[in-house]
């Protein structure tokens, strides 16, 4: 019992955070949240915990507008990346993310501590999405989706550009299936790259994709972050 307590307070805490990110993508606004200083230290565990389940998506408004956080947010964010290194043996998605996270703070200018993350840094290893089927690829970059950011290249965003026409079949795939959050962030990566069928329809499968997703803000996140790196795109 203790623990489906537990399970609920930390996927309440996701969906606060990922509602406020949502909101600060809506209106180029700042995103808000406390330091952990002044919280107990169940409150801390919780906000260190939905941070990390964000990953970089956490700061994505001050990377795509950009703006600076908060003081604040950007220390639960450094302590967050800190207090979560992923083990040696730890799943390649926990590694890339972990990654997502440093390179976040790298741009917006605070270093976490350890070794440093930079242009000659080694990446985690993609390999593993080369020779992945179209549909283990689409749930896997739907799980990196925090990496589809424009300027920012990587081995998973390579492997993402090379394979557009397998990433537009695995979200019609998840649309069928209604698994809207897969189908939100692997929309994500399709805003982001060339060499997309046009006749995906993809603009008008993310309103879709939104509408279905309901209250569900991790949806909404992907969808409006989609948004954002295209209206960027028509500017360009």
């Amino acid at each position: 019992m203790e623990q489906s307590g537990t399970s609920a307070l930390l996927q309440g805490a996701v969906q606060d955070l990922a509602s406020d990110v949502v909101s600060a993508l809506r209106g180029g606004d700042h995103v808000r949240m406390s330091g952990t200083e002044t919280m107990d230290d169940v409150e801390a565990g919780l906000t260190l915990a939905a941070v990390r389940v964000l990953g970089a998506d956490a700061l994505l408004p001050h990377v795509l507008f950009p703006t600076p956080p908060a003081p604040d947010v950007l220390a639960v964010f450094r302590r967050t990346v800190e207090a979560f290194p992923p083990r040696p043996d730890a799943a390649p998605t926990v590694q890339w993310s972990h990654w997502a996270m440093r390179r976040t703070l790298l741009r917006l200018g605070m270093p976490a501590d350890g070794p440093p993350v930079g242009p000659g840094d080694t990446e985690p290893d993609a390999g593993w999405l080369e020779d992945a089927t179209w549909q283990m690829m689409t749930h896997q970059l739907a799980v990196l989706a925090p990496l589809a950011v424009p300027g920012e290249d990587s081995g998973v965003a390579r492997a993402a550009r090379r394979r557009p026409v397998d990433l537009a079949r695995g979200f019609v795939r998840a649309v069928r299936r209604r698994d809207w959050q897969q189908a939100a962030g692997a929309g994500r990566w399709l805003t982001l790259i060339d060499g997309v069928p046009d006749t995906l329809g993809l603009e008008t499968g993310l309103d879709f994709v939104e509408l279905m997703g309901g209250t569900d803000p991790r949806v909404a996140l992907q969808v409006q972050a989609a948004r954002v790196v295209r209206a960027a795109g028509a500017l360009v």
